[in-house]
């Protein structure tokens, strides 16, 4: 990996998903955790952070969660502080490329090798690394940085990618 051709991007660290969110996953301290030091190691190293953030699409009505204005929508504090100065790409479906800026940023930044890395695992983290304009990109996924409702579908998720995408085995990996 070439820190002047990457980019960590951290999908949905939102509110939503912590506890008092409206719905909150498992394992979600380990996980900001382990985001947190996976941030600090990219930064450590030149390599670009992008933050990814869910808002749900108004024109659908009201959803359950990420809905605009509201304090679960916000990105994780500690993933703000982490990170200060990165990007934000907003979207409203699962895939982060899919009528967002992430591909123009991610051109115009020069970044060719992708580590993902977020919020749930089986969705948007797979749509995301699944995506069509992913294809381009050298991608790894930081499964220690993922998390979503349970251990069990994490676990399934991450098998069923790892058949297409690298799986960093774990955050000391990235430092190598």
């Amino acid at each position: 990996m070439t820190s002047r051709s990457s980019a960590l991007i951290v999908i949905d660290p939102q509110n939503d998903y912590f506890p008092c969110g409206k719905y909150p996953l498992w394992n979600t301290e380990a996980t900001l955790t382990n985001i947190e030091l996976a941030i600090q190691r990219a930064r450590a190293m030149g390599i670009v952070i992008v933050l990814v953030q869910h808002i749900a699409d108004a024109s659908r009505g009201i959803a359950p969660f990420f809905n605009a204005g509201t304090q679960g929508v916000e990105i994780h504090p500690r993933v703000r502080a982490a990170a200060p100065d990165a990007p934000i790409i907003v979207k409203c479906f699962a895939d982060s490329f899919h009528h967002t800026l992430l591909e123009e940023t991610l051109h115009a930044l020069g970044v060719e090798e992708l580590l993902l890395c977020g919020m749930m695992t089986q969705n948007c983290v797979t749509h995301t690394a699944l995506s069509k304009s992913a294809e381009k990109y050298k991608l790894t996924i930081l499964p220690e940085c993922c998390t979503t409702v349970d251990q069990m579908i994490h676990r399934i998720a991450l098998n069923a990618l790892s058949t297409r995408i690298m799986l960093l085995p774990t955050l000391e990996a990235l430092a190598d």
